[in-house]
């Protein structure tokens, strides 16, 4: 399991583990797609197969491929292993919108028996942020009285959104955003077939946070970017530019680059308020984009209307 990066969030956990002083619940918390789920995996991993033996050698949190428990854990069978996360609901494997509480309750059974393979069990939830209130006070019972053995590892993308009672009973560990070059290597990793431009365009895009940019992986996003700056810095006087990337960007096959398209565009005219000059007029500007943006998708508006429009307002930004 490839975890590049947050080599001081690695040293932390190792510490607290070889001390014999691990908090028994760890709040992970950072920016979304900095690998909090990655880390907390690996880490699970390591416990686990550092508590039944072989010890892991090495540093960080390597373990063997060839070791018992690492076959166990990535085959999804280990008996001392459960996350939580959002379960697929229809056949378009959308995401629910929620962890529900019939999935912590789930963990109820494994905490009335022993761990199996030694004396360590983890349970990780990626995102805590994700639970029902109720699935939130289920689990803040077990945090309360912890099953013996059992640590807790909660990922958190807005730990303000969680109870107050959940923060105060986990130890905190903080992420930051990623080097370009740790960003780099998480999306080779990722994306094994993707040619050294398309690594590097979304290495930019992802300041930081390689698992947000994962979902822009073949979609052209250089070319896309290049036809809304070319908006932004022509104008369309004609329309015509607005018209023929409006085409493109309709259909079921272009709904990928569509909602890219959706992110990508907004953005760029923050970008143009960064830059000063009429500060006012370009952050109304983005306050429209946004506003179209945002309810694009979930209205079902006409995609080649809605490209048009916010391009539209693209152009607006070199007159």
């Amino acid at each position: 399991m490839s975890l590049f990066g947050h080599q001081a969030e690695v040293e932390t956990f190792r510490e607290a583990v070889l001390s014999d002083r691990l908090h028994h619940a760890w709040l992970l918390t950072g920016p979304e797609g900095v690998g909090k789920g990655t880390f907390a995996r690996a880490a699970a991993l390591w416990m686990l197969a550092r508590a039944a033996g072989p010890e892991p050698v090495g540093a960080g949190f390597e373990v063997d491929p060839q070791h018992r428990v690492a076959h166990l854990f990535e085959a999804g069978s280990h008996p001392d292993f459960r996350m939580l996360a959002r379960l697929t609901k229809d056949k378009l494997e959308e995401l629910a919108r929620s962890i529900s509480i019939d999935q912590v309750r789930t963990l109820q059974p494994m905490f009335a028996t022993s761990p199996s393979l030694s004396a360590r069990r983890v349970v990780l939830i990626d995102a805590v942020d994700d639970l029902e209130r109720s699935g939130a006070n289920a689990l803040l019972k077990n945090l309360e009285e912890p099953p013996t053995g059992t640590i807790f590892l909660l990922v958190s993308h807005a730990p303000g959104r969680l109870l107050p009672t959940i923060r105060s009973r986990c130890r905190l560990l903080r992420f930051s955003t990623l080097e370009d070059a740790d960003s780099a290597r998480v999306l080779r990793a990722a994306l094994p077939e993707s040619d050294s431009g398309e690594i590097t365009t979304l290495t930019a895009i992802a300041q930081g946070a390689p698992g947000q940019a994962l979902r822009f992986a073949g979609l052209d996003i250089a070319g896309l970017d290049r036809a809304i700056d070319r908006i932004a810095r022509e104008g369309d006087a004609t329309g015509l530019q607005r018209l023929a990337l409006a085409k493109q960007l309709s259909g079921k096959a272009a709904q990928a680059r569509y909602e890219a398209f959706l992110e990508r565009a907004p953005g760029r005219i923050a970008a143009a308020a960064r830059e000063g000059g009429d500060i006012e007029g370009k952050v109304a500007l983005w306050t429209q984009a946004r506003g179209i943006a945002d309810g694009a998708v979930r209205l079902s508006m006409d995609p080649q209307t809605t490209v048009f429009e916010v391009a539209g307002l693209l152009a607006k930004l070199a007159g």
